[in-house]
């Protein structure tokens, strides 16, 4: 969707350009719908006496994912739009060629890009709150300040997409503020992952269902996903690392694999009210839990070596030098291709 590669008279498929931006444009319109149905159903619809202040974590992570896709899917709407126009009105939005500016494009992208980041982890986050309270029979820790986090974290996600930009020629002064954001974003971070660990303290500590094993690998992947983004962060690493496999490593660990074990959670924490049954918690649930871990581990640690080396992504080839890590990679997604074949 880049352009200029995307309005050239050379782009491979002007075609496939706009049934993507019309996809973007249709699931924009339902994100926004269904934002608009959580919001109004929190706010309108609570039961008599029950004040945001006392709302579960659970439900406030939803009514500020809802309200982070209202701010932003407006401004991705914008662009996409944009660029249909420059397809085929002839407007030059982007065209550098007469004073356009692709620049503009990844701004218009990246503004609702990183936010979106935040958007699939937040109910995460809510999810994990949850079985962690209620498996564990405890009221969360510091109740309040979880929802603040997530406020803040709201905030500073929305207003740090820059970093995605560091080697577009940034003035100095812009990128010393998005990367002084960017790692202030740990603060609240932190704040939720000390909270859940707080709640674990002093409890019967046991992996009494599965979804609690889920809850535990949650906060496993997702704290060591988030120290590498703070070395991330910093423009004067990211310029070095931009575009390679520590920024795969990286987003997969906090995003990927933190959003794919919310989900896992999510059913087998829920799945009685889904589906009306319940898996046996065996051994065989366990046994899918550690072997899907450790596969996910021997993926994508081995990516932050080859970042150091400055293996690029999103190129098929590689030197023969690297050959060991990459092994290590494709070992480790047959174990993860296992552990999901086990949990079907």
């Amino acid at each position: 969707l880049y352009p200029p590669l995307s309005t050239s008279l050379m782009s491979l498929s002007p075609v496939a350009v706009d049934v993507i931006i019309l996809g973007l444009l249709v699931s924009g319109i339902a994100s926004i719908m269904s934002s608009l149905n959580f919001i109004t159903t929190i706010m309108h619809l609570r039961s008599k006496g029950l004040t945001l202040g006392i709302l579960s974590v659970s439900t406030w992570s939803l009514l500020i994912t809802s309200i982070m896709l209202l701010l932003t899917l407006p401004i991705l709407t914008g662009g996409v739009l944009m660029l249909l126009s420059d397809l085929h009105f002839n407007t030059l939005f982007f065209d550098p060629t007469f004073a356009g500016d692709p620049i503009l494009y990844q701004h218009l992208f990246w503004f609702f890009g990183h936010p979106e980041v935040y958007i699939l982890i937040l109910p995460a986050f809510g999810v994990i709150s949850h079985v962690i309270s209620t498996n564990y029979c405890r009221s969360l820790f510091g109740n309040q300040s979880m929802i603040l986090a997530m406020s803040c974290i709201a905030i500073l996600g929305s207003i740090v997409w820059a970093h995605h930009m560091y080697t577009t020629g940034l003035e100095v002064d812009t990128r010393a503020f998005f990367t002084s954001t960017t790692i202030l974003i740990s603060i609240p971070t932190g704040t939720k992952v000390f909270n859940w660990i707080c709640t674990y303290m002093g409890s019967n500590f046991g992996i009494t269902h599965s979804s609690s094993l889920l809850a535990l690998l949650f906060i496993c992947t997702f704290t060591f996903g988030g120290t590498t983004g703070v070395i991330l962060g910093n423009a004067a690493i990211n310029i070095a690392l931009h575009d390679t496999y520590y920024v795969i490593a990286h987003f997969h660990f906090v995003l990927s694999i933190g959003a794919i074990i919310g989900l896992f959670t999510t059913i087998s924490h829920f799945q009685e009210n889904f589906f009306g049954k319940c898996l046996r918690e065996n051994s065989i649930i366990v046994l899918w839990s550690i072997l899907f871990f450790i596969g996910v581990i021997f993926i994508f640690l081995p990516m932050h070596f080859l970042g150091f080396n400055v293996m690029p992504r999103r190129i098929p080839d590689y030197p023969d030098a690297l050959n060991g890590w990459n092994m290590i990679c494709s070992i480790g997604s047959t174990m993860t291709l296992f552990g999901f074949l086990i949990f079907k």
